[in-house]
């Protein structure tokens, strides 16, 4: 009876998880026109793949791998694969068409053009750029974290642009990423390779749409934090 009752209570949840995915899918691209669309996602497996973990459920861990074809996947279940990343659309019907065929994939958000683009670090620097933001009293928008890196979304920005601002600095840290045009990220309430995905800040409630800061206002802080950072990796020239 207990292993039924533990049973259910698994099954519950897998379906409360698939609900929250399609859920959060909707909102990103009707309510708030972010380009979307499902990511490779992950399959058991018997040996864990370069850059996954075991996926605990509910008292259980698996063996995970990414669902492409490619044995030693660096980012397993985190980037698109079918459809691929031009796919991406606002369109609900599609949306709802992928997640349903697909209830477990991951949220892709295709970045750059209209879409927020985004600032990432490795976690430890995220947390100390964050904390130095909040005590410069700067604004910020919502922030993706993953057990391994943390995300700041931001405004559109082109690729020029970026070059400019990234040309004035001496140098730029190597473990510092920038998701722009033609670039992607994975949005809550994923799950991937790495472990789950979840907003550190969250976008304020009944929000029509996000607000975004500019990159420049926050690009300083992030360079620092990384250059700071024990282990934060090499610094590369511009």
């Amino acid at each position: 009876m207990r292993e039924i009752l533990g049973r259910r209570r698994r099954l519950r949840f897998r379906r409360k998880e698939r609900t929250a995915r399609l859920d959060a899918a909707v909102t990103f691209a009707v309510e708030w026109n972010w380009p979307v669309l499902p990511g490779a996602g992950l399959r058991a497996t018997t040996r864990t793949a370069p850059g996954a973990t075991t996926r605990t459920a509910q008292g259980g861990a698996t063996p995970v791998a990414c669902s492409c074809p490619d044995p030693d996947c660096a980012v397993p279940g985190a980037h698109p694969y079918d459809p691929g990343l031009l796919a991406a659309t606002t369109d609900e019907r599609m949306v709802r068409w992928w997640w349903t065929r697909r209830p477990d994939a991951p949220v892709l958000l295709a970045t750059g053009g209209r879409a927020p683009c985004a600032v990432s670090l490795p976690a430890a620097a995220g947390a100390r750029a964050l904390a130095a933001l909040d005590a410069a009293g700067m604004r910020l928008g919502p922030v993706v974290a993953s057990p391994t890196r943390w995300s700041i979304l931001v405004a559109p920005y082109g690729l020029e642009r970026l070059g400019e601002l990234l040309y004035a600095k001496d140098s730029v840290p190597g473990t510092l990423r920038f998701h722009g045009e033609g670039g992607y990220l994975l949005l809550p309430p994923s799950v991937a390779g790495t472990g789950q995905v979840h907003w550190e800040r969250a976008p304020l409630a009944g929000s029509a749409r996000p607000w975004l800061p500019d990159v420049e206002a926050v690009v300083d802080a992030l360079v620092e934090a990384s250059t700071s950072a024990p282990g934060g990796g090499s610094r590369r020239a511009h």
